[in-house]
């Protein structure tokens, strides 16, 4: 018999335990203003430090953030050297107030791409922030969800190399920890801003049972109450997993 793959049921839909968000919509912020697209990107690290605020008042245990997908570098190169320079102002600046909230800090993606001094910050950060538990903020940077389904198979052959002769013992409880978030629950709630419909490549594998909310604004403008808003959307889902309605209302 086959069960759900989802790794769990939540028993609690008021809040979502894990929040996934496509911050979409800078550039178009800021050319609506007659401002460069880099403009819309600065003021977007301002949306992330209050929907992280609210988030952590909330209750939402983890938060990821799909910074920069692999397809990004096919921006034009200024845009992109500017997302650069942004990263390593904002680790720069912002690390010592995640440390005081009790935020953990990692960024999952194929760092090797990055500069040294880039990478460097993010695995100070990452060592910085490790002991604390508030809460788990995760930055998807130069990241692709098929990235790293492939990547996963190729870090469970390295670790497994016996089970290339025996595909049939690879299961997905085996491969799911070998994915590059494999420490975090699925998430319950995928936000995308931007007015755009689609998963554009992200968590791949961790969205198959997550609720997605689609909004028409622009991620600079995204703050508490379009969260609040979003979390209303969510709690007004059945979660069901493959049962029927009449055992979800059982079970709660």
């Amino acid at each position: 018999m086959v069960t759900s793959s989802t790794l769990s049921i939540p028993s609690d839909v008021s809040v979502p335990r894990h929040v996934a968000v496509i911050m979409d919509g800078n550039g178009r912020w800021a050319t609506k203003r007659f401002l460069p697209r880099t403009a819309g990107h600065a003021r977007g690290v301002q949306a992330v430090r209050r929907v992280l605020e609210a988030c952590g008042q909330r209750g939402v245990e983890y938060l990821t953030l799909f910074a920069f997908s692999s397809e990004n570098w096919r921006r034009p190169e200024e845009e992109v050297s500017l997302l650069m320079r942004l990263f390593i102002q904002t680790l720069e600046k912002e690390v010592d107030k995640l440390e005081r909230q009790g935020v953990r800090l990692r960024v999952v993606g194929d760092l090797s791409a990055f500069e040294p001094k880039l990478q460097g910050l993010i695995h100070a950060a990452e060592r910085r922030t490790e002991a604390n538990s508030t809460l788990n903020l995760t930055i998807a940077a130069n990241y692709g969800g098929r990235w790293d389904i492939l990547q996963a198979m190729q870090a469970l052959l390295r670790a497994r190399p016996e089970l290339a002769a025996r595909p049939e013992a690879i299961d997905e409880a085996l491969y799911a920890q070998y994915l590059s978030m494999a420490w975090a629950p699925e998430p319950d709630l995928f936000i995308r801003t931007g007015g755009e419909q689609r998963i554009s490549n992200f968590l791949i594998w961790q969205l198959a049972y997550t609720e997605l909310y689609f909004t028409d604004g622009y991620w600079p403008d995204f703050d508490a109450k379009e969260l609040d808003a979003a979390f209303e959307w969510y709690r007004g889902r059945e979660r069901r997993f493959g049962r029927t309605s009449a055992q979800v209302s059982t079970d709660a």
